[in-house]
């Protein structure tokens, strides 16, 4: 008998601005209001319960908008002493266009945290730094998601995080999407197939639909 998909036994934290490319790309709205300067930690934001999604689950996308963003990214998952194992994660959200407000809405609908078959331990990745993600849309590349550009590290991440805040175990603390040269993550439509690799981990591959009116 197989094991039971894996999905989070705590909350999962995702993190914004934490790529180079779409830090710069927000430094000059950073001075406006409301905040009115650069953010001095991590910029959080929950997934709720309702937005897990297996591998080979369908995302849906709600009618009237223009589709839905694919957002790789690597989520660490806590033990007792820390993190112990990783995901590959598909972090999906509607388009928006402003990070100042909780985007509860555009990132909290059901389906939109594409998780996979089974984590992988930490011990069995040599080098998170050196991690590249691919997305894959109906069998061609996207996207190349590089953790070398991360503005926090994970372990600078997971440090600068547990400052403020306690991560238990069984939470999982996302890593950051980054979007591509264009300043956009890749935009997925009803009919579309999207695929996230990366070395050592199994694909998580998710089918787009369209979400049934009520």
């Amino acid at each position: 008998m197989s094991a039971a998909p894996w999905h989070p036994a705590g909350t999962v934290y995702g993190v914004l601005l934490n790529f180079r490319n779409e830090y710069e790309r927000w430094q000059p709205r950073m001075h406006e209001a409301p905040h009115k300067a650069p953010p001095q930690a991590p910029v959080l934001y929950v997934k709720t319960a309702n937005t897990g999604n297996p591998d080979g689950g369908t995302v849906l996308v709600p009618t009237g908008v223009a589709g839905v963003e694919a957002g790789a990214t690597i989520g660490l998952v806590m033990g007792d002493q820390g993190p112990v194992a990783c995901a590959l994660l598909n972090d999906f959200s509607l388009p928006h266009a402003s990070y100042f407000r909780p985007p509860v809405k555009f990132r909290c609908r059901d389906g939109f945290l594409g998780t996979p078959a089974q984590t992988v331990p930490l011990t069995d990745l040599t080098d998170l730094a050196t991690l590249q993600l691919q997305v894959h849309v109906n069998g061609a590349l996207r996207q190349t998601v590089d953790l070398s550009q991360l503005m926090r590290p994970a372990a600078t991440l997971l440090a600068e995080v547990n400052a403020f805040m306690t991560l238990r175990p069984g939470d999982v603390l996302m890593l950051g999407c980054d979007v591509g040269p264009d300043g956009q993550r890749p935009l997925l439509q009803p009919g579309d197939t999207v695929t996230l690799t990366a070395p050592g981990f199994a694909p998580l591959t998710h089918p787009i639909g369209t979400e049934a009116l009520a």
